[in-house]
């Protein structure tokens, strides 16, 4: 059995941002429920050298976007990273999974072995696409929306594994 570049792509993505979509809904109604203003949540991070939520979730959808677009050869859509409430993050989340939905299984086709070359964390790589997709795009894309999920859970927001997986 063999698995396609699209169901590895962007049936993740699409599947992880709907979960990322819910936990930040929960993290909203907790704010409403506890009398918290929401920027509280907006802005916490873990570390005082880290990036707070706004800006992990912000991470997170371009790696969801820029992935599938370039293993297709496709332009990568450029985000103002603007967002400044749960409301802007969730339309920041539905733009990318919107811009997901344009690809098909036969746009990944043979990108496995299309090099990929780009710059990541202040330097040039180039690599193979599955390369590219399985050890730069997802496990940078799985940090950024775990380290959303630890800041939620961190401030008192009751998530749960289930909730992550997409379960609930």
């Amino acid at each position: 059995m063999t698995i396609s570049m699209y169901e590895a792509s962007v049936a993740v993505f699409s599947a992880r941002l709907k979960a990322l979509s819910n936990i930040l809904s929960t993290a909203e109604q907790n704010a409403v429920e506890r009398k918290i203003d929401p920027q509280v949540f907006l802005t916490s991070r873990l570390a005082p050298d880290m990036f707070a939520l706004t800006r992990q979730v912000q991470i997170a959808t371009d790696h969801a976007k820029g992935s599938p677009s370039r293993l297709a050869g496709r332009e990568v859509p450029k985000y103002e990273d603007n967002e400044a409430s749960f409301a802007d993050l969730q339309a920041r989340i539905a733009k990318t999974t919107d811009h997901l939905a344009t690809f098909s299984a036969a746009d990944l086709e043979g990108s496995d072995e299309r090099v990929i070359e780009l710059r990541l964390g202040g330097r040039e790589i180039s690599m193979p696409g599955l390369q590219y997709l399985l050890h730069a795009a997802m496990p940078n894309f799985y940090f950024h929306v775990t380290t959303a999920y630890d800041i939620l859970r961190h401030n008192g927001v009751p998530l749960s594994k289930a909730m992550f997986l997409g379960n609930r």
